[in-house]
């Protein structure tokens, strides 16, 4: 994969990811978790996205990486109404990761304005790296563009697939003005997507873009937006890893590839 920077302020980062929301669990209920993620590290994935509401997932994670943690770029979340909790939340996340976190993020804007302080405070002591804000609902947009505005965080994580394009009017235009990064959660709709998969004739157009697979469409189709950085598919399959992360070579879809893939959405 090649790396692209993330937002003004980011590193250099791989734009394929590895989201943990029920997948990593699922892959260790099959003693798989070591193994995706070792997947992952060989394709070059580098940005992992966790939550204290993945159940175990990050946990799992930070013993997956094991004494590969340098390779990874850890990106996990606070999410509780409870300010004591979330700097617990923060504590153990910092704890499993060696002593730092590489991107925090302030999960659904659950109390962001009372949580924001800590995770600056964290920042400043070198715990935390970059801080970021997500949301998945619509409805939280004009709030997310706020925290946004406030010049406190450096990135955004939003939905963003052929069926959900809400964030393409006002967050993504905003993301660019203000140089912040943009993950990209729901890659293949939560799985929605795949349930009915085009036919290799139907994805024939997409081969000299390095695209065999309707997964590799779905990610290259949300990566090919150029104010979108990093994609997080999960996957609790180690061969499915690579495929995945294959998705993040260029080049990248123009015009007619990424409405010749939303039609093909539309149809599923």
């Amino acid at each position: 994969m090649e790396s692209r920077a993330f937002g003004s302020a980011g590193p250099e980062l791989a734009p394929v990811g590895l989201g943990t929301w029920n997948r990593l669990e699922a892959a260790a209920s099959d003693g798989q978790e070591g193994a995706v993620v070792t997947a992952a590290l060989d394709a070059g994935v580098q940005v992992f996205d966790s939550s204290p509401m993945y159940g175990r997932a990050e946990e799992l994670l930070a013993a997956a990486l094991g004494e590969r943690r340098s390779e990874a770029f850890v990106a996990t979340k606070i999410w509780t109404e409870d300010l004591a909790e979330g700097r617990r939340q923060l504590d153990r996340a910092t704890n499993w990761y060696g002593g730092r976190i590489d991107l925090l993020q302030i999960h659904n804007l659950v109390r962001w304005r009372e949580h924001l302080p800590m995770v600056e405070a964290a920042r400043d002591e070198g715990r935390v790296g970059l801080i970021c804000a997500t949301h998945w609902s619509t409805r939280a947009f004009d709030e997310l563009a706020e925290v946004m505005r406030t010049g406190r965080i450096h990135a955004v994580q939003v939905p963003y697939n052929p069926r959900q394009r809400e964030v393409e009017p006002r967050i993504l235009p905003l993301a660019a003005d203000l140089g912040l990064g943009v993950l990209l959660m729901r890659p293949l709709g939560e799985g929605s997507l795949l349930r009915s998969v085009p036919s290799a004739a139907e994805l024939a157009p997409l081969l000299a873009f390095g695209v065999s697979t309707w997964p590799q469409a779905l990610i290259k189709w949300g990566l090919s937006e150029p104010r979108c950085h990093v994609s997080i598919p999960a996957t609790s399959r180690p061969g499915r890893v690579d495929e995945n992360a294959r998705a993040g070579v260029p080049p990248w879809f123009g015009p007619d590839e990424r409405e010749l893939v939303a039609r093909l959405a539309a149809a599923r």
